[in-house]
């Protein structure tokens, strides 16, 4: 910070320097405060002397904050003439600023004075503090923690006195100790000590803008003292003292000579050099001894050590951590458990070749460690030992023994001594076998062996596996001894790879004897067929083809096959297939389309991949002559049927036949009954004006169809020119005269042709002839109307009594035309049953 200061009053100055003479001592600034309170206002003001050579009525001084422009707050001419500006910073947020106060200079702005404006906070109060005596440097050595920043230079002082009581009154006075700058320690030296009288000591904390005091310490000296660590180094063997034990390590030490005569308590730690294990600390050691026999360690295992030195029976502090002492432990004898087996070849009569295995089980995290292993007659260590058979670092060995030997004894050793010895007994094969030996792939790199236990239950199994042939004989072998007899499997994982052919052994251990080995032959994963079979075309159609293949022989390592798959796509790229089981050896492709080529080609699949055999290109036969004839005929007789049927459809619908005819009745084979539909009571109408004597009554009105349909445009909606008739009779009744030729009225689109029709009159008592009324209908029964015969056209109808036709007569008030039944064509030879009266009919 004063660095600071120091560079921007040196800036101030080459200003100042560089300005024209004539600005010289121009202008001044006044702060209210030169240092405030970070955030706090601030006030300046800047007087320009009256002697200023650019002075003038327009003359106008300018803020800047470093490089920013402020405005002022006033400008005002005094009564001595000199020109003032006053500003006011109401919040000081930057701990450094530099303030100017600036002219205009023709086209330039000039600064006339410039003053550093600083802010910060009071000191905070120092606290932690702490003190230890240091019999090193002979002083003592106070730190403390100084708070926050302040951002002003802030001076601490270490303080303090001699007292006789608890600090509470001063005695002698010390001299202040002051740190260096940035520093929070320091050291008073010993000629201003007393080791052991109370002593007041606290910090003062000062800057412009206040102080602080910590809270008082009273300590002595001696009773903050912190030891120099001690030296530790190996107690070398002496022939006095036996060597350590396994597991043990023997240590002494050398403490600081300015403490020898301080009573001194020590703490030991612990940590092997290899691995992540934490400290382990050994509780406190008397320093009066100076060297310890360390335990419980792991045997052959390296170590450091570090130890640190308090005073013992008064304060103090703990010294620090002694450099680390790195030692290793001594050896102990192996303890392990050696499961071992044996293979044996008969050479001659009198030797036996043994190749034996074993591997060591440690009995203890803490077992040993192994340099070797030992194959004899007789334990080591008994008198009169036969000479070693193996002494060996491997975990086999082979050797002769005599045919009559049944027994060797094996042993693990290193520096420390022998592990216990183990008998390894040859066993004869007489126990009974498994019932049965299964293995299964659980993955790529593992086998799962099963078997049926025997029984009696043996006491623990052998399992050996390895590279089936055709490996080498010689190719190692893993092996391993399951000791519970009652499981029924185990899961090899050590040494398994894919796509290799495994024999594995298994062979069960009972306690004088053993059953006899099973063999079995597995893989962790197959790999495909090596191809697929060859695929052949045996006969073929014009819509079919038999396909064969010989199925290939299963291969060693090869997975067998699960099923086929055949693939066949004709010349429009539309592809077909199908599935078949394993066991098919012949396919037929139905559903082919004559004279087409077909490539078809076949897939063997198994659990592990699929193979694609060879491809087969195929052309159905060609249609015959005869058959293509056979087949158009069918293809003629079956359009004809549909003709026919459709016409059939056409005919019998009158819905469909309306449309195209009309339907006509045959006069000469039919009656009134027989082709008109069934009347009810409501249809019979009574004509009460035709009862009269001059014209016979009405024998019947007979409506042909009841539905009320809505009048056509040329039809009238006037009901006068139907002679007064009930409504259900006037659509029936013709007006006009049909001797009289008229136009046919053109009928319009969406209805029927105009078709007249009539209906018999006659009297069932009185002679005279019958009459029939003719009405206007627009019934389709006829395609055109038919002009009315002349009367001797009618003679075949019978007559009046008179002998001649007697025509009605028409009332001259209406329109309807009462004319002789022999009148109307469509009448001639039609029979009228029912009437018994219609004598002239």
């Amino acid at each position: 910070m004063a660095g600071l200061g120091a560079w921007n009053l040196a800036r101030a100055a080459l200003i100042i320097l560089l300005l024209p003479r004539s600005l010289e001592q121009c202008g001044h600034i006044s702060l209210s405060a030169p240092i405030v309170r970070l955030g706090d206002p601030i006030t300046a003001s800047c007087t320009i002397s009256q002697n200023c050579s650019r002075l003038d009525s327009e003359s106008h001084i300018v803020w800047k904050l470093e490089a920013e422009l402020q405005p002022g707050e006033r400008q005002q001419y005094l009564p001595n003439g000199t020109l003032q500006s006053t500003i006011t910073l109401p919040h000081l947020n930057r701990s450094r600023a530099l303030l100017s106060c600036c002219l205009h200079w023709g086209n330039s702005l000039q600064i006339l004075d410039q003053a550093e404006l600083q802010a910060g906070y009071p000191p905070a109060t120092p606290h932690n503090l702490s003190c230890l005596m240091n019999l090193t440097t002979n002083s003592l050595t106070c730190q403390w923690e100084p708070g926050p920043n302040t951002h002003l230079s802030t001076n601490f002082t270490l303080k303090s006195f001699k007292s006789r009581g608890n600090c509470q009154s001063r005695e002698d006075s010390i001299p202040d100790c002051v740190p260096e700058d940035g520093q929070s320690h320091c050291s008073i030296p010993r000629k201003h000590l007393q080791l052991y009288q109370n002593m007041g000591i606290w910090v003062q904390a000062k800057n412009a803008l206040g102080t602080s005091v910590s809270p008082k310490l009273c300590l002595v000296p001696m009773d903050v003292v912190k030891l120099e660590p001690p030296t530790l180094w190996a107690l070398g063997p002496s022939p006095e003292v036996a060597p350590p034990q396994p597991g043990c390590l023997r240590l002494r030490w050398e403490t600081w000579k300015p403490s020898l005569h301080i009573d001194q308590k020590c703490e030991l730690r612990h940590q092997p050099l290899l691995g992540e294990a934490s400290w382990d600390l050994v509780g406190a050691l008397p320093s009066r001894t100076l060297q310890y026999e360390l335990c419980g360690l792991l045997p052959s295992t390296a170590y450091a050590l570090q130890m640190r030195c308090t005073r013992w029976r008064l304060p103090g502090h703990w010294s620090n951590w002694s450099p680390s002492l790195e030692l290793t432990t001594t050896q102990r004898a192996p303890t392990v458990r050696m499961d071992t087996w044996w293979r044996q070849r008969q050479l001659d009569p009198r030797t036996v070749d043994v190749q034996l295995f074993w591997q060591p089980v440690p009995l203890e995290e803490d077992s040993g460690q192994i340099q070797g292993y030992l194959v004899s007659l007789r334990p080591s260590d008994q008198a009169g030992a036969d000479p070693m058979l193996c002494n060996t670092t491997e975990l086999n060995c082979t050797f002769q023994l005599p045919s009559e030997a049944r027994e060797v004894i094996l042993e693990a050793y290193n520096t420390a001594g022998t592990s216990h010895p183990t008998p390894v007994v040859f066993l004869e094969s007489g126990g009974p076998p498994l019932g049965r030996l299964h293995t299964m792939a659980r993955d790529p790199h593992s086998l799962w062996v099963g078997w049926e236990p025997p029984s009696p239950q043996p006491r623990g199994y052998v399992i050996e596996w390895g590279l089936g042939p055709p490996s080498p004989s010689g190719s190692p072998k893993m092996w391993r001894m399951e000791h519970n007899g009652s499981i029924a499997g185990t899961l090899l994982q050590e040494n398994i790879r894919p796509f290799q052919l495994y024999e594995i052994t298994v062979t069960p251990l009972y306690q004088d004897t053993k059953g006899p080995s099973q063999h079995i032959y597995a893989y962790s994963q197959e790999m495909a067929p090596s191809h697929g079979p060859e695929l052949h075309l045996r006969h073929i159609g014009k819509t079919w083809a038999q396909l064969e293949w010989a199925p290939e022989a299963p291969e060693l390592g090869r997975s067998p096959l699960t099923h086929y798959t055949i693939f066949w796509t004709n010349a429009q790229d539309r592809s077909f297939s199908t599935v078949l089981n394993a066991s098919s050896h012949s396919f037929v492709l139905r559903g082919l389309e004559p004279s087409s080529l077909y490539h078809v080609h076949l897939m063997a699949a198994s659990q592990a991949w699929a193979t694609n055999s060879t491809s087969l290109t195929l052309m159905t036969l060609a249609l015959e002559e005869s058959e293509l004839h056979i087949l158009l005929g069918l293809f003629g007789l079956l359009v004809l049927l549909i003709c026919l049927c459709g016409a059939t459809q056409l005919c019998c619908r009158p819905s469909r036949k309306n449309p195209l005819w009309p339907s006509v009745p045959d006069p000469a084979h039919s009656s009134l009954g027989s082709w008109v539909p069934t009347i009810t009571t409501e249809d019979t109408f009574q004509l009460p004006s035709l009862r009269d004597s001059s014209m016979p009554p009405i024998t019947k009105i007979t409506v042909l169809e009841e539905e009320e349909k809505k009048p056509g445009p040329w039809e009238s909606n006037d009901s006068s020119g139907t002679c007064g008739l009930p409504s259900l009779v006037q659509a029936y009744v013709l007006q006009g005269d049909p001797r009289v030729p008229r136009i046919q009225p053109q009928p319009q689109s969406g209805t029927s042709d105009q078709v007249l029709y009539v209906q018999v009159l006659g009297s069932p008592t009185g002679p005279r002839p019958g009459h029939y009324l003719r009405c206007d209908s627009t019934q389709p029964l006829l395609g055109g109307l038919t002009p009315s015969p002349k009367s001797y056209e009618n003679l075949w109808f019978q007559t009046s009594p008179l002998g001649t036709p007697e025509p009605l007569v028409p009332n001259p008030e209406d329109d309807c035309i009462f004319e002789p039944l022999f009148d109307f064509p469509l009448l001639q030879g039609l029979r009228v049953s029912g009437v018994e009266g219609l004598g002239g009919f």
